[in-house]
């Protein structure tokens, strides 16, 4: 570690940007797995960072096999993407399939979720794809709030998600029959985070269209692509887009 930095903000770094071999370091530094850092476990700093990408289960790997703990330990073959470890699981206990959660979420909510919500919400394709093949639901909700808000399925997850992640998910969910026009009171992203925000009346394609919103920090390509996928699968025809990007907010 360079001199001056403390081993948490080294630790808080590595999970920012999903190094593994930083965040290896830093446990052979003396990073205890299962202390609190700046009042979070470390696994739990991990699952709520906002990043996305192929190295997060390596990450989550690393800290368990040091002696890190998940809140809901059902989760971790689903969060580590590990396709024979979750079969193993599901054929040993049938009734996980139905099983519900609740995490911290960055982006789309995930209280009274389920695994192939979340699944869905950290782009863990192989994970997904076992899922539906052992019989989840596509169309399962997650939990609606006191006001009515949320309640959505696991497509949501996949619409508008980070670097478009979660696309091939989209498609997954598309031809197992997941219905595109589910249609929402309305959602709160982002829950506790300093980019909350909250949409009304809301379905899967409105819902690909926050990410056109500037807190999102989504690519217009993606987005547009995704509504497409959407309104094929919903029997709509598609308008030419010929303004995507858009002209106007070119730099």
């Amino acid at each position: 570690m360079k001199s001056g930095v403390t081993t948490e903000d080294a630790f808080l770094h590595a999970i920012e940007v999903h190094s593994v071999a930083e965040l290896q370091a830093v446990l052979d530094a003396g990073l205890d797995p299962q202390a609190p850092v700046h009042g979070k476990s470390p696994v739990t700093w991990l699952t709520e960072m906002y990043f996305r990408s192929d190295n997060f289960p390596a990450c989550l790997r690393l800290l368990l096999n040091r002696g890190g703990l998940l809140d809901d330990p059902v989760l971790a073959p689903v969060l580590l993407d590990d396709a024979e470890a979750l079969k193993a699981a599901l054929r040993a206990d049938p009734s996980l399939i139905e099983h519900r959660t609740t995490m911290v979420s960055t982006f789309t909510p995930l209280v009274g979720a389920s695994l192939l919500h979340v699944a869905a919400e950290y782009g863990n394709l192989k994970a997904a794809r076992v899922l539906v093949e052992m019989g989840a639901d596509v169309d399962a909700r997650a939990a609606v709030d006191d006001y009515g808000l949320n309640g959505h399925t696991s497509l949501f997850h996949t619409v508008n998600s980070n670097d478009n992640r979660s696309a091939p998910i989209l498609l997954l969910l598309l031809e197992a029959g997941a219905k595109s026009d589910v249609r929402l009171q309305g959602i709160t992203w982002g829950k506790g985070f300093e980019w909350e925000t909250t949409l009304f009346d809301v379905t899967p394609i409105s819902y690909a269209q926050m990410g056109l919103l500037p807190q999102v920090h989504r690519r217009e390509r993606d987005i547009y692509g995704n509504i497409r996928l959407l309104l094929e699968a919903s029997g709509r025809s598609v308008p030419p887009l010929e303004n995507v990007p858009n002209r106007y907010l070119a730099t």
